[in-house]
C-alpha cells in the first residue's frame, strides 16, 4: 500500500464516514478471522475511520497463533515473544452499518505490515489469492455458506435448548417467532440475502441459507450473519453456539459450503460448469474436474474446514455430516453432496456442497483451499468416481471397498497429517499458512488429549 492508495483510501473514508453519522453510527468494528475460526475485532470511533483506513490500527501478530481457549502456541511464523504490529485497514468496499447493534458499523478488516506489505497470514488476501488464479485461467466460482447454530437460555454454562418443538416443526417458529423475525429483518438492514430459514433436526437449532457471491464476499458474509446471530440472540435473553457440537449426544452444527465453477466474461460469472453438459449429472467436464480435485483431497481439506477437535464428534457416519469420501446427486450422507436443482434452472442453482465442513472453520481459509484443490483438478482433468446414491455407512465394508468409498479422518491428528503433506496445497498456501494451521491444530490436539466427549464439548461450546 502506497501513499497514493492509502490519501484515496481515506478520503474514501471520509465519505463513509460523512454517510454513517446521519444514520447514527457511532464506532465501527474492524473484524478478521483467525485461525481457529474465531472473529477477533478492534473498534475504532467513527471519526477515527479516516485514519484507520489510511494508516490501520495497530494489532499483534501473535493472535494467529491463539487457540479457542485464548492461550498461544509458537510456530515458525506466528506466536512467541509478543514483539511486532501489524495494521487493520478496513475494507470500505464491505462496510455497512451492524443493524444488530443500533449505532456500530462493521467492516472486514485486511492485515498489513507496518510497511505496507500485505501480511502472509492475512486469509482475506489469500482467498483474493486463490480467485485472481482461477480468473487467469477464464474461471469464476460463485459460493455461499449455511449457517447452523443452536439457541440456549442465558445465564448458564450448560446448554438449554430454547425451544421444545420437533425438528423441523413449526412449534420452533412458534415459540421464537419475534426472534426470527426481527433477525430477518436485521440482515435485511444489513445487506444480507437471505433465501431460507428453517428449524434445523438437533434441539433449538435453526438454519440460514444466504444467496451465492463472489468467494470473498461469501466469507464476509459468513462472519456478518454469524455475529448478528449472535448479538440478535443476546437482544431477546438467548445465547446462539455455532459449535460443531454442543451436546456429545445431538447432532452438531453444521457450515457447509456451496461451491459452483463458471465461465467468465470480464470477471462476471456467465456460464455455470456444473450444468449442461455431458458428465455425471449433467456436469460439464471442467465441472466434474473441479468437484473431483475436491473430492480428492477432502481428507486434507478438513485439517481447515473442520479444524476443531469437536468437529469430530459431529463427523460420524448417519449423522448428516457427510463422514465418508464419495459424492452423490442429492446425498446428504456423501462428502460433496451435488446439487442440480429443478428442472429449468439448473443453469443457475446446480452446485457442489461441502457438508463435511463446520462452523469452527475460518471461512476464507475454507474457500482459499477448496478454491486451490478445484484448481488442481481442473489442471489435471480429474474424473469423479461413481455416485453414491445411498447412505454409505448402510453398506458392508467389502462394498464399500469396491466402490472405493473411503472414511474420512475420524481425528483432527488424522486430517492434520493428511494436511501436512498435501503437496498441492502446501504449494496453494504457502509455508507461513501450512505452519501456522498445523501448530494451531496440533495445540487443540495437546490442550484436549485424553478429554471425554462431554469435556470438549463444554470447552468448546461458547467459543464458536
Amino acid at each position: 500500500m502506497d501513499l497514493t492508495e492509502r490519501t484515496l483510501q481515506g478520503t474514501r473514508a471520509a465519505a463513509a464516514a460523512t454517510r454513517l453519522a446521519a444514520q447514527d453510527i457511532v464506532a465501527v468494528v474492524l473484524v478478521w478471522v483467525d485461525t481457529s475460526g474465531i472473529a477477533r475485532v478492534k473498534a475504532v470511533p467513527l471519526t477515527r475511520l479516516e485514519h484507520a483506513a489510511t494508516w490501520g490500527v495497530g494489532v499483534p501478530p501473535g493472535l494467529d497463533a491463539f487457540l479457542l481457549d485464548d492461550s498461544v502456541v509458537t510456530g515458525r511464523y506466528a506466536g512467541g515473544a509478543p514483539v511486532g504490529d501489524l495494521r487493520l485497514h478496513p475494507d470500505l468496499d464491505r462496510l455497512r452499518p451492524l443493524a444488530a447493534l443500533p449505532g456500530w458499523a462493521i467492516a472486514p478488516a485486511d492485515r498489513y505490515a507496518q510497511d505496507g506489505t500485505v501480511h502472509p497470514l492475512d486469509s482475506r488476501a489469500l482467498l483474493r489469492r486463490e480467485t485472481d488464479r482461477l480468473s487467469s485461467q477464464g474461471w469464476a466460482t460463485l459460493a455461499a455458506f449455511e449457517m447452523e447454530w443452536v439457541v440456549s437460555e442465558k445465564g448458564q454454562d450448560e446448554f438449554t435448548p430454547a425451544t421444545n418443538g420437533p425438528a423441523y416443526g413449526m412449534t420452533r417458529i412458534s415459540e421464537l417467532s419475534d426472534y426470527l423475525r426481527d433477525l430477518l429483518q436485521i440482515l435485511d438492514a444489513s445487506g444480507v440475502q437471505v433465501e431460507q430459514i428453517h428449524p434445523e433436526y438437533a434441539p433449538g437449532q435453526y438454519e440460514l441459507t444466504v444467496a451465492a457471491e463472489d468467494p470473498l464476499g461469501a466469507a464476509d458474509t459468513a462472519v456478518l450473519v454469524r455475529e448478528t446471530i449472535r448479538a440478535t440472540s443476546l437482544r431477546h435473553g438467548l445465547v446462539a453456539s455455532f459449535s460443531p457440537k454442543t451436546e456429545p449426544d445431538s447432532l452438531g452444527n453444521g457450515g457447509h459450503v456451496h461451491l459452483s465453477l463458471w465461465h467468465h466474461k470480464a470477471g462476471v460469472p456467465s456460464t455455470n460448469a456444473m450444468a449442461g453438459g455431458d458428465g455425471p449429472s449433467g456436469m460439464t467436464r471442467p465441472g466434474e474436474a473441479f468437484a473431483a480435485g475436491i473430492l480428492r483431497r477432502l481428507p486434507a481439506l478438513l485439517a481447515i474446514g473442520a479444524p476443531s477437535v469437536a468437529s469430530y464428534l459431529r463427523l460420524v457416519p448417519s449423522g448428516r455430516a457427510g463422514a465418508y469420501s464419495c459424492w452423490g446427486p442429492e446425498n446428504r450422507e456423501a462428502a460433496l453432496r451435488f446439487i442440480t436443482g429443478s428442472h429449468g434452472e439448473q443453469h443457475r442453482a446446480a452446485n457442489v456442497e461441502v457438508k463435511c465442513f463446520d462452523p469452527s472453520a475460518n471461512p476464507y481459509l475454507a474457500l482459499a483451499a477448496l478454491l486451490a484443490a478445484g484448481r488442481a483438478g481442473l489442471d489435471t482433468h480429474d474424473t469423479l468416481p461413481a455416485p453414491v446414491t445411498t447412505d454409505p455407512a448402510l453398506l458392508t465394508p467389502t462394498d464399500r471397498e469396491k466402490a472405493d468409498i473411503t472414511p474420512l479422518p475420524s481425528t483432527l491428528e488424522e486430517s492434520v497429517t493428511a494436511f501436512e503433506s498435501d503437496p498441492i496445497l502446501r504449494q496453494s498456501l504457502g509455508d507461513a499458512v501450512m505452519d501456522t494451521i498445523s501448530v494451531v491444530r496440533r495445540g487443540e490436539i495437546t490442550l484436549l488429549t485424553n478429554a471425554t466427549p462431554e469435556q470438549i464439548t463444554k470447552k468448546t461450546r461458547w467459543r464458536h
